[in-house]
């Protein structure tokens, strides 16, 4: 081969490479920030760039089979019977019957009174709950994780999950076949051989699978049939109940429920065993007749790319318009969308106290860089931003005026709210954000508050690396 035939395939290659610039422009993306980070990427790494894009660039999820479509939308109107009599009415919402609004408008999902909610700040109290919610189940578990290990704890609620179904309880195990990649077939024989029904919501990496590698089933679910869930932001891992030597202390936040809500849960599970197996689960078997359990009003709020609407998004910049007196926000990972940095900075320049806190340590170097290249814009605002010293900061909330609080899976940046499929928790009770905001209050115990003169004071060197790690934060 000549060289001037070699120069005329990679000139070729090369011009193909750029075909996929308008296939970028085309796809249904939120922000003209992604499609720029692709289109810089595809034109300064030409090759790379290219097949980056053909994996983590795509969303399969937007052509779903018809049927799988319609038997979503099925699940997504199921209810237990007498549900109507449990859905929240305004004088329950309030101020924020607009904010409950628009996330049934995008979910179809109402507020539903009646529920028990349960907060937990310490991970050994949350496997417990979750402990007590899978022994309390009479008829039947359902359960999905991100990361499942195969460790101490993981072994020890397997051989739990075992016990029962070994008991006659019909048991589902779902788990993300990226995030849970270390699961083997001899962790997972003695489950299916007890005769629980296992299935990875997406397999691992497989070369048949490569476009899916960037949608990752991120959320965190057990359900049963006692009306009892559990949700936040910890995986099935020792690393989350003992401190390690990467990450010391483990700080996460995570929520039991029970009542007419546990429904709405059992509604996400059922949407994400179909994708996974393709079984419908809408008999009433699933969906019980509703029992009040206590006062506070919920709405579970699932979100993921095979939606039309970025609900949780819309949710947290119009949560934060509202806000007339505080904000508080926690997060491990902080690369936000535009809209939602631009909704900080406006409700702390219309005198909101808004405070947010982030780890100061994280499993993505490149994500902490770029979450911090957003702190000078939010400080010159007036946003106080806190950075967590004493382990690996992990819960993602926010609460507004005291009022409203949101709990979940879904950390702020791109990734959870355009690309994972995340789950969150809207919770319209006073007492409830009163602990969150204790919460926080505790944390700042082991927090250093960023002071705007001295970070102005950083060297550009760090400056520049920021920025850089910035240009990529929708693909991060």
């Amino acid at each position: 081969m000549t060289d001037a035939t070699m120069w005329t395939i990679v000139g070729v290659a090369y011009l193909a490479t750029w075909s996929l610039i308008p296939h970028v422009l085309l796809k249904r993306t939120t922000h003209t920030s992604g499609a720029l980070a692709w289109i810089f990427t595809i034109v300064f790494v030409p090759f790379v760039g290219a097949m980056l894009f053909g994996i983590f660039g795509t969303n399969r999820w937007e052509n779903r089979p018809r049927m799988q479509r319609s038997a979503k939308l099925a699940i997504d109107s199921r209810l237990p019977r007498d549900a109507d009599a449990w859905i929240a009415g305004p004088h329950q919402l309030h101020d924020w019957q607009p904010i409950a609004q628009a996330a049934r408008n995008s979910t179809g999902r109402p507020v539903m009174a009646g529920n028990t909610v349960q907060l937990y700040a310490d991970t050994h109290r949350s496997i417990e709950a979750i402990e007590s919610i899978i022994r309390s189940a009479q008829r039947w578990i359902h359960i999905e994780f991100y990361i499942w290990r195969h460790d101490e704890i993981g072994t020890k609620l397997r051989d739990l999950l075992i016990e029962k179904a070994q008991a006659g309880i019909q048991i589902r195990f779902l788990f993300d076949g990226i995030g849970s990649i270390q699961l083997s077939r001899h962790f997972l024989r003695p489950l299916r051989d007890a005769g629980v029904q296992v299935a990875p919501f997406t397999p691992g990496i497989r070369l048949w699978h490569i476009l899916s590698l960037n949608l990752r089933n991120h959320r965190k679910l057990v359900v049963t049939d006692q009306q009892m869930a559990f949700t936040g932001g910890m995986n099935i891992g020792d690393e989350y109940l003992h401190p390690t030597e990467m990450y010391g202390r483990w700080r996460d936040t995570q929520l039991t429920l029970t009542g007419p809500a546990a429904a709405q849960f059992q509604q996400v599970f059922a949407q994400d065993w179909l994708y996974a197996t393709g079984e419908e689960l809408t008999d009433d078997a699933y969906f019980p007749t509703p029992r009040e359990s206590g006062a506070v009003p919920t709405q579970v709020v699932a979100d993921g790319p095979d939606d039309e609407v970025d609900t949780l998004y819309i949710l947290a910049v119009a949560a934060i318009g509202q806000a007339k007196h505080r904000v508080t926000l926690t997060t491990p990972y902080f690369v936000p969308p535009d809209g939602l940095a631009v909704a900080l900075s406006a409700a702390a320049r219309r005198g909101v106290d808004v405070r947010m806190m982030v780890a100061n340590r994280g499993n993505f170097l490149w994500t902490f860089q770029a979450g911090r290249s957003y702190y000078d814009r939010l400080l010159d605002c007036g946003v106080k931003i806190y950075e967590y010293n004493r382990g690996l900061f992990h819960p993602k909330t926010l609460t507004v005026d005291g009022q409203w609080s949101l709990v979940g899976t879904a950390n702020w940046d791109f990734r959870s709210l355009f690309l994972n499929f995340e789950l969150a928790v809207a919770l319209f009770d006073p007492q409830v954000a009163e602990t969150l905001e204790a919460h926080f209050e505790q944390d700042k115990q082991f927090a250093d508050e960023i002071c705007s003169r001295q970070w102005r004071q950083r060297s550009r060197w760090r400056i520049l690396h920021e920025q850089f790690w910035r240009i990529f934060a929708p693909t991060l």
